[in-house]
């Protein structure tokens, strides 16, 4: 599991197939796909991060009409099979010319609907050196952001990993080389009469060992 974060007051879980190597965002039959606690059948038990989990799935899902690795979850027990290390991990993170398709941090879904298929990635794990955050407070919340260079230009994505965003609150601050599961949320509007965008969230943070950048 490289991701287990909110949405919509529920969950988004995402990882890569360990027996082919691509990513799966497990899904239900509400609206946008997200995942109640009680979809999550581990025995109480809530998936973190490097969890290795079995989960019940199809071979197909809805894509919304621009994800690719969407897949219903199925009826059935989910199994927790072992934990991951951080540095197991490092040979799947990449550090791409380009976050999830563009230099902003935002993309449009009419690009990932002009591309091949399975060119639409809606995932990535990209791994970072200096992983630096910084918070603001909007309505009386407060909320994290970390920063990213795509394409030779900087942009602050939030951070909806719930487990490191509470660290962040209780004063926590990271340093060294990480591994980020960026996604892209659901289309929608930041002010009225603008066009439905995909933001790029910070869905999952890893942190890797001092010497974890000479790993891979």
């Amino acid at each position: 599991m490289l991701a287990n974060s909110w949405k919509h007051h529920d969950y988004c879980l995402a990882g890569i197939d360990l027996d082919t190597g691509k990513w799966v965002r497990p899904v239900t039959k509400l609206d946008d796909g997200r995942i109640r606690l009680t979809d999550m059948k581990l025995k109480g038990r809530t998936p973190a991060l490097l969890d290795v989990i079995e989960i019940p799935l199809d071979a197909a899902g809805p894509d919304f009409g621009f994800e690719s690795e969407n897949r219903w979850i199925l009826p059935g027990v989910w199994r927790h099979l072992g934990v991951e290390t951080p540095e197991s991990i490092v040979r799947h993170a990449v550090q791409p010319p380009l976050i999830l398709h563009s230099r902003e941090r935002t993309v449009s879904p009419e690009v990932l609907k002009a591309m091949p298929f399975e060119k639409r990635a809606t995932l990535q794990l990209v791994r970072v050196d200096n992983f630096v955050v910084r918070d603001s407070w909007n309505l009386g919340r407060r909320r994290w952001t970390g920063r990213l260079t795509s394409g030779g230009k900087g942009f602050d994505a939030t951070i909806s990993d719930p487990v490191f965003h509470a660290k962040l609150n209780g004063g926590y601050k990271p340093s060294g080389p990480c591994l980020l599961t960026m996604s892209l949320s659901m289309p929608f509007s930041s002010s009225t009469g603008a066009a439905p965008v995909c933001w790029k969230l910070i869905a999952g943070v890893i942190e890797l060992a001092a010497n974890a950048a000479l790993l891979g």
